[in-house]
């Protein structure tokens, strides 16, 4: 797959860096001169994944590290890839399932993967129980010619 152009980062899972991702892919992808609804839902979709990471793979563990990987395809196309080592997730399809959460006492809204769907072209999740979740996104931009 030809790509573009490519930017990794690797950060703490800490709730402070939740913003710095998603300003990191936005600024990244205005490379492709995205319309604001586009950003918009860029922002929303990593916002939710890395959020994941953060409540949620390092659950009753020490805390680890959040991968994102941003790559600007041909088409317009941006890839996004949001990894952690984790705890994983035992059944993915149930994981997807909106208003699930594996924090049911907590204040979660379950609804993190239906939000990633909704904002994203295509939405893809693996993960393997102790060793972490891959999340990738894929969105295509539109030609950018709105006046």
């Amino acid at each position: 797959m030809k790509k573009l152009n490519e930017l990794r980062c690797t950060f703490p899972a800490r709730s402070e860096n939740e913003g710095f991702a998603r300003t990191m892919v936005c600024a990244f992808a205005a490379q492709l001169d995205p319309t604001v609804e586009e950003l918009a839902d860029l922002r929303t979709a990593v916002s939710e994944a890395v959020t994941n990471c953060i409540v949620h793979a390092y659950r009753g563990m020490e805390a680890g590290d959040v991968t994102v990987t941003v790559r600007l395809l041909p088409d317009r196309v941006i890839h996004i890839r949001i990894a952690d080592r984790g705890c994983g997730i035992a059944d993915i399809e149930q994981a997807m399932q909106p208003l699930y959460s594996s924090a049911p006492a907590e204040e979660r809204a379950g609804l993190g993967f239906t939000v990633m769907q909704g904002f994203t072209d295509r939405l893809n999740v693996t993960s393997k129980p102790g060793k972490g979740t891959v999340i990738t996104m894929r969105k295509k931009l539109s030609n950018g010619d709105q006046g």
